[in-house]
C-alpha cells in the first residue's frame, strides 16, 4: 500500500526477503537493524531516532518510510531501480565509482555492466528472483501460504510514554504479540522521541482505540 501511494514498484516490499527476512529485530554483523537493515547513520540521515529505549530502525512503519524515502533518492540520482537497488546494498558512492569507471573506458554503465563486489552482483538478481518466485509460485514449485489482502494492523494515538505491561493488560494481548508489532520499544515502555502512536491487531475492538488514548502515562 505505501508502494503505491509512492508510485514506486510494488515488488520493493519484498526486499526485506533478502534483508531480514521480515524479522524486525534481526542485526547485522555491520550494525545494521530491522526489517531494511539500515545502518546507524543512513537511519538518523532518514529520520530514524535511535535513543536508548526506542530504535526507529525496527519501527515497522517508521523503516517502511525511510526504506522507501531511500530508494527514491537512489532512483532519482542514479536512474533505474537496478541501481538504486545495488546502490542501496553497497552504497551510492561505490555505485558512482563503478559507473565512472565505464563511462571513462567508454563502457555501458547500466547495472548489468559495471564491475562490483560479489554481494552487490548476486543482490538484484536474489532480489528479481524472489519476485518472480512471489509473482508465479507454481512455475517454480514454490508453496507460498496464501495471506489475506487486508491490514493486519492499524495505528493507535497515544497520550505520551507508557507502560506496555499496562497496554498488554487493557488489549489483553501478550507481550510478544505487542512486541512483534513495536518492536522498536525497547524495556516495555515507549519513548518521547518515537511517533506517538502504537500498532495493534485490526481484529481488537475499535473502544480498544479509546481506552488506549486515555491511559495513563
Amino acid at each position: 500500500t505505501e508502494a503505491e501511494k509512492r508510485g514506486i514498484p510494488t515488488e520493493l516490499a519484498l526486499l526485506p526477503v533478502i534483508e531480514s527476512s521480515y524479522d524486525p529485530g534481526a542485526t547485522s554483523n555491520a550494525a545494521a537493524a530491522g526489517l531494511w537493515q539500515f545502518i546507524p547513520s543512513t537511519g538518523q540521515l532518514y529520520g530514524l531516532k535511535q535513543t536508548a529505549t526506542y530504535d526507529g530502525r525496527r519501527d515497522v512503519v517508521e523503516s517502511t518510510r525511510a526504506a522507501y524515502d531511500f530508494l527514491t533518492s537512489l532512483y532519482n540520482k542514479f536512474g533505474s531501480w537496478e541501481l538504486a537497488l545495488a546502490s542501496y546494498n553497497a552504497g551510492p558512492g561505490r555505485i558512482q565509482q563503478a559507473i565512472n569507471r565505464n563511462a571513462a573506458a567508454g563502457l555501458p554503465t547500466d547495472y548489468w555492466s559495471l564491475r562490483l563486489p560479489e554481494e552487490t552482483m548476486n543482490y538484484v538478481p536474489r532480489f528479481l528472483a524472489v519476485a518472480q518466485i512471489v509473482q508465479n509460485p507454481d512455475r517454480f514449485g514454490v508453496r507460498l501460504n496464501p495471506i489475506a489482502n487486508r491490514p493486519h494492523f492499524r495505528q493507535v494515538a497515544l497520550p505520551g510514554v507508557v507502560d506496555l505491561g499496562l497496554v498488554s493488560q487493557i488489549t489483553g494481548l501478550t507481550s510478544q504479540e505487542i512486541y512483534e508489532l513495536n518492536p522498536a520499544f525497547r524495556y516495555g515502555q515507549t519513548d518521547p522521541e518515537a511517533p506517538g502512536r502504537l500498532l495493534i491487531p485490526n481484529a481488537l475492538s475499535a473502544d480498544m482505540d479509546n481506552k488506549l488514548s486515555r491511559m495513563p502515562t
